[in-house]
């Protein structure tokens, strides 16, 4: 039965218009030393941090699909935005220059520093090229207000803009997690595995995408979500609507409720954009025991709800666990102060000579 509908799900996915930009199927790895430092059930990782373009991360799988809508719309000017560290936009920049699309980014300055450092995403944002505008102050309705007067500036001087994620093409970053849901089933045969549970960084897309896989495959693997944003009461309400929306592109017979989804603000810590300091140690223990980046405000954080979880007898040590890696290494650059503050304002030198030692 699950084969019959991996197929269904293949061939719907498909027919749908789509850019190649990412390396796929992505990795589903064992981390073993991790598992014996945390004592806790058999962990797995699943590598979208290495989908290849700009670094990785889970939103080139995303532009796969939204950009070949573009395109297919005759679109020659992006314009979209986020925090100035933004993931997203780091690969859409990439996606852009690759795909000789004009790309114009609004970005919200979350810490102080954002409005004048330039480094991590932000960096790689303008060396790809985008045309980047840095808000004065941290409002994200201001910056949605100026994408879409960007949008219509264009249109009206005879450019078409093309804005990703809006009502009508938000089921096409679903679709790309239905596509992963796929490939971990399949991986996950061939390893000889039955994970219990998924956790992962996510809010929206990413989940909801999962969410629909998995249900439409029949595998009861539960998406534990672990929100970067606080303060979203509508969260699982909006992610279902988004997951039908995708059902209903794709033509599957399915519905998901609200009750589906499991989601929790609970790591956020003081506010979206700033480090947690559970998030900065699972950080550092993913990297010393694994060799593996987390990224500073979202997959550190996720990963400190599954060092939380383990260590508090939550989770049945007999069922593996996957964990998703959406990426966002680049954005430890804008962090060093953050996540190792012993070396963020410490001359160079006496680390050299340390290392020397």
């Amino acid at each position: 039965m699950s084969e019959t509908r991996e197929q269904m799900l293949e061939m719907a996915i498909a027919r749908l218009p789509r850019i190649e930009l990412g390396v796929r199927p992505t990795p589903l790895e064992p981390m073993e030393r991790l598992t014996n430092a945390l004592k806790g059930p058999p962990l797995f990782i699943k590598r979208d941090d290495l989908t290849g373009l700009a670094f990785g991360g889970n939103k080139t799988r995303m532009f796969e699909f939204s950009l070949a809508d573009a395109k297919a719309k005759g679109a020659e000017v992006i314009v979209t935005g986020a925090a100035v560290q933004s993931n997203y936009c780091r690969q859409i920049a990439a996606a852009c220059a690759k795909l000789g699309l004009e790309l114009r980014l609004f970005m919200v300055p979350v810490r102080p520093r954002d409005r004048k450092e330039v480094q991590g995403n932000h960096f790689l944002q303008r060396l790809f090229g985008a045309k980047v505008t840095v808000l004065e102050k941290d409002d994200w309705g201001e910056r949605w207000d100026l994408i879409q007067a960007e949008a219509d500036d264009l249109r009206k001087s005879g450019r078409n803009a093309y804005v990703p994620r809006e009502s009508d093409t938000i089921d096409l970053d679903a679709i790309a997690y239905v596509e992963v849901a796929l490939e971990i089933v399949r991986q996950c045969r061939v390893m000889r595995i039955e994970p219990a549970e998924l956790y992962t960084a996510a809010m929206d897309t990413t989940q909801a995408g999962l969410v629909l896989g998995f249900k439409f495959l029949g595998v009861p693997i539960q998406v534990r979500g672990f929100a970067p944003f606080p303060g979203m009461p509508d969260r699982h309400s909006t992610m279902a609507d988004m997951a039908n929306q995708a059902a209903e592109r794709f033509g599957i017979d399915i519905t998901v409720s609200e009750s589906d989804f499991d989601s929790s603000e609970e790591f956020v810590g003081e506010r979206y954009g700033y480090p947690t300091a559970s998030g900065i140690d699972a950080l550092e223990t993913v990297a010393q025991s694994e060799g593996i980046l987390l990224d500073p405000v979202y997959t550190s954080k996720a990963m400190s709800g599954l060092f939380a979880h383990i260590r508090a007898g939550r989770l049945d040590h007999s069922k593996p666990i996957i964990f998703l890696h959406t990426g966002g290494a680049p954005a430890l650059f804008g962090y060093v102060p953050e996540v190792m503050p012993e070396i963020g304002e410490a001359p160079i030198s006496k680390f050299t000579q340390a290392t020397i030692n």
